[in-house]
């Protein structure tokens, strides 16, 4: 019997983000050294200091090197430069950095080795627009996107031809072999679509991303949409020569969260179940597809046996419907959540890896079959609260957040739904 919800979601997050931290997987993947070079590291992400750390722990000689992450995900390190730069929104800093890296690239030789550290997160990190655009134009369509509702894969596909760093330009641009760590955000895993891919080059083509933009009514400028029709716009092909010996390797994902999550569970003596480590869609929409599942359990014991524990990750997405609300994806899903499981012996944990939702202080939010009480005793209109895009006002009001600060992992949505 589980005394305390709460905690053992917590431990469960717990659990989930230290199975998922790169440095467990690292060790093995080491190259040989270079015998005439140097071994230059970067990197990029909200992960992307925690992994240079460890990188320095595990490397036996001397290195170099420059990381970007989100201000306040900073750590310490040796040898390896750490930047702070703005995320979800682009500034002058990751500009600057972007410039940074390219230049310490192109300066290496074939003898030289390059790290390449990449997680979720480096496509804000590191806006470099093409040439006759400007931060400006790139901070208009990053904030196009993020309204739009499209998943990530869909976002970094046309981030990647709206760039002169992504989509395997940073690794093109340099003569050295590169050897890619990655930690994927990504639904499916696919690497070169992390961070969109500044050392992974993939087949999406500007058509696509011209699709994608019609498929979601993306209001873009006119000059944008017409260079994204251009060659220009091109991306390297992953059969180039440019890329001939470099290698990546997936450190950590999501299904390793959750497969860590699961067993802690079942010593628990609690039945678990992973959904699947690859979901995305509205967030609200998702979760009302959760809220059925624990609630066909909860009053049946079907399609599973109670005690129950429902996981699964990937990442939802938010459109917005208005301007002005505070929260993240997860905070929408519990939100939803919260308002279609009121009265059901359920408790659930909605919260990103990297410990920040959205803008806000939280990584996401608790809730059970008492959330709707506590609402209704604060005056919290949940529903109008929902359509506002605004579920930190909910969750902070009613005291359900959960604040852990940054963890330096980011597999993306980690979801726990508990049936006692």
């Amino acid at each position: 019997m589980i005394l305390d919800p709460r905690r053992f979601l917590t431990s469960l997050y717990d659990v989930a983000v230290q199975a998922a931290d790169p440095a467990n997987g690292m060790t093995k993947f080491l190259p040989e050294p270079p015998a005439n070079g140097r071994v230059v590291v970067i990197g990029v992400g909200k992960g992307a200091a925690q992994m240079a750390r460890s990188f320095e722990q595990v490397w036996d000689g001397p290195l170099s090197g420059l990381v970007v992450t989100p201000y306040g995900y900073e750590c310490e390190t040796l040898d390896i430069e750490v930047i702070g730069a703005a995320h979800p929104v682009p500034d002058e800093s990751g500009l600057t950095a972007a410039k940074r890296l390219k230049t310490i690239l192109s300066g290496l030789s074939a003898c030289d080795l390059v790290i390449a550290l990449v997680c979720g997160g480096g496509s804000a990190l590191l806006p470099s627009p093409p040439d006759g655009f400007t931060l400006a134009d790139e901070i208009g369509l990053n904030e196009v996107l993020l309204a739009s509702g499209a998943p990530i894969s869909a976002m970094n596909v046309v981030r990647k031809h709206f760039s002169t760093i992504k989509g395997g330009r940073l690794a093109a641009a340099t003569k050295a072999r590169v050897v890619i760590f990655v930690v994927s955000d990504i639904p499916g895993d696919t690497a070169a679509l992390v961070s969109s891919g500044p050392t992974i080059p993939d087949d999406s083509s500007r058509q696509e991303a011209l699709d994608i933009i019609g498929r979601y009514r993306m209001e873009l400028p006119s000059k944008l949409v017409d260079f994204l029709s251009t060659p220009a716009a091109d991306a390297p092909c992953p059969k180039s020569a440019v890329f001939e010996g470099n290698t990546w390797h997936v450190l950590s994902s999501a299904r390793v969260a959750l497969d860590a999550a699961a067993e802690f569970a079942q010593h628990g003596g609690v039945n678990a179940v992973i959904l699947s480590d690859a979901i995305e869609g509205e967030a609200r929409d998702v979760a009302r597809v959760h809220a059925a599942i624990a609630r066909e359990i909860a009053t049946r014991d079907s399609p599973f046996a109670k005690p129950c524990l429902l996981l699964s990750g990937g990442e939802t997405t938010v459109t917005l419907k208005s301007k002005g609300g505070r929260g993240g994806r997860n905070g929408e899903f519990a939100l939803s959540l919260a308002l279609s499981i009121d009265g059901l012996e359920v408790h659930a944990l909605a919260a990103d890896t990297d410990g920040i939702d959205g803008s806000q202080n939280n990584a996401g939010a608790f809730v059970d079959g008492t959330s709707m009480e506590r609402f209704r005793a604060k005056h919290i209109d949940g529903q109008a609260l929902l359509a506002a895009n605004d579920s930190y006002s909910a969750f902070s009001l009613a005291g359900d957040l959960f604040v852990c600060g940054p963890t330096g992992v980011n597999v993306n949505d980690f979801r726990a739904i508990l049936i006692t």
